[in-house]
């Protein structure tokens, strides 16, 4: 049993890259500094998912509407993917923004990367419900593949910030149901643990380019249920539970953002658990930069990463004779 994660540093930086973490620093935190975290201010961000759906459909990509009772998701199938496998895919936005449209070039992105389609889970949010229920919105969504006949070694879950807290809530409460794990999770710069003392005294704090800490006291307690001064539930957080029948996890985090602490912290916990797992932390990024799809070249070659990952972790025993070589690489 390896007690160290695999901890991959990337280090170089494009010019691109560069001016959007600039601009997001610029612009989005003192946006994000101020926004009221109350009814009236959180009413309006569903406008956010509304917007981007004026942006081109990507292309080479077939999307159709999936329909659950409350709820909604939307496949995305690049061209030539095989149909005997998915992935289950969680969008980030703190469990209060974002949806389909906002994360629909970065699912068709995977999808071609990983060669299989994507169930995007437009899952239920703050207020509506509690993050319980987008839990619950999440397992669902899980069970309608079982229910289609996949074989949950050919599906992989993956989702980036409260996403990637799904992502991990999702296979652990598929546990607790009796359901089969998947093979693998895919966690983009995730959102692992409410409680944000450990993330208000680490110098991310100040260097995130668009997340600011001084608003996690009050997000994790709209996350929670929870009022001033109470005490947040250890086990609302994923990063808390036992990990040991979790399946091989890749991660990414920006190098300066605030949520790379529980990546890392995450990262400890399932290598002592005895779970595969490799932590990337890349240089000069902004917070779910992988979504940003063809905007970076860091995107694009993350979303290469997560293919190969994703096609490793799902390689059935008629395709390879002996485990993927990114798979035992990934196993240390």
């Amino acid at each position: 049993m390896s007690e160290l994660p695999v901890v991959d540093h990337r280090v170089g930086v494009s010019v691109r890259a560069r001016l959007v973490y600039a601009a997001a620093r610029l612009m989005l935190r003192p946006l994000m500094t101020y926004w009221p975290l109350n009814p009236i201010g959180l009413c309006p961000l569903p406008l956010v998912d509304v917007a981007a759906q004026l942006l081109p459909t990507p292309r080479d990509t077939e999307f159709e509407r999936a329909d659950f009772d409350g709820f909604r998701g939307e496949w995305a199938r690049a061209e030539g993917v095989a149909l005997d496998g998915a992935v289950l895919y969680f969008h980030g936005g703190a469990f209060i923004a974002c949806g389909l449209a906002t994360h629909r070039h970065a699912v068709a992105k995977i999808s071609a990367a990983c060669g299989l389609p994507v169930l995007s889970v437009a899952y239920r949010q703050l207020p509506a419900v509690s993050v319980a229920g987008s839990l619950a919105d999440c397992l669902t969504a899980y069970r309608s593949l079982l229910d289609s006949g996949l074989d949950p070694s050919r599906i992989v879950f993956a989702g980036d910030s409260a996403g990637g807290h799904l992502a991990f809530a999702t296979a652990l409460a598929a546990g607790v149901a009796g359901l089969p794990r998947p093979a693998g999770i895919v966690a983009l710069s995730p959102w692992l643990d409410f409680d944000p003392a450990t993330k208000l005294a680490h110098p991310n704090a100040a260097r995130d380019a668009y997340a600011p800490a001084s608003r996690l006291p009050r997000l994790s307690m709209l996350c929670t249920g929870g009022v001033a001064g109470s005490v947040l539930d250890p086990l609302s957080s994923p990063i808390n539970h036992q990990l040991a029948d979790l399946p091989p996890v890749l991660m990414m985090a920006a190098e300066d953002e605030m949520l790379r602490c529980d990546a890392e912290l995450m990262a400890q916990r399932l290598a002592l658990a005895g779970v595969p797992c490799t932590l990337q932390i890349w240089a000069g990024q902004v917070h779910a930069f992988p979504v940003l799809g063809d905007l970076l070249p860091e995107s694009r070659a993350a979303i290469h990463e997560i293919g190969v990952f994703i096609r490793a972790v799902t390689a059935t025993a008629e395709a390879v004779d002996e485990p993927a070589p990114e798979l035992r690489a990934l196993a240390g």
